[in-house]
């Protein structure tokens, strides 16, 4: 079976220097190897092309068959890296924290241990004596269960 940390050493040394970056590799059952990526400027279905052909050149696959699928995360994709959330600053996200509760705001900023997000304003008021709730959310990394990025379809 085809090492996943074998893959990753290839991609990170390959990716190296470049505003592309890997976010994972799975290696399942029957040798599927899949590959995801992201970049700061996007990734071309060139980039896929030219990265899983530098890939299988370090494979026989006399020796060992295997399916190969490099691809960019989709959108919508649970985001896994700090980088990636980096890159979403500004952006609408929904938040899943540990404890499964929804959050969902603007990424406003990336620390080192977390993420803080400006709340979507509900309309509600606080009732009279209610002391109005933060706007801004602080998230520790591993608070989160799964963070998405809001894509919307309207015009803003």
């Amino acid at each position: 079976m085809i090492d996943a940390r074998q893959i990753e050493s290839i991609v990170n040394e390959y990716l190296e220097g470049t505003e592309k970056f890997l976010v994972s590799v799975h290696v399942h059952q029957g040798n599927r190897v899949q590959v995801l990526l992201d970049g700061e400027g996007g990734i071309q279905v060139g980039d896929c092309a030219l990265l899983s052909k530098h890939i299988e050149s370090f494979f026989d696959r006399d020796r060992e068959d295997f399916d190969l699928e490099v691809s960019s995360v989709g959108v919508g994709s649970p985001l896994k890296l700090k980088r990636q959330y980096r890159l979403n600053v500004g952006r609408n996200i929904m938040v899943l924290g540990q404890d499964l509760k929804k959050t969902r705001g603007k990424l406003a900023e990336v620390l080192e241990e977390g993420i803080r997000i400006e709340k979507e304003k509900t309309g509600k008021k606080p009732k009279k004596g209610e002391i109005p709730e933060d706007p801004v959310v602080f998230f520790a990394f591993n608070d989160i269960k799964e963070a998405r990025i809001q894509v919307s379809f309207s015009k803003e």
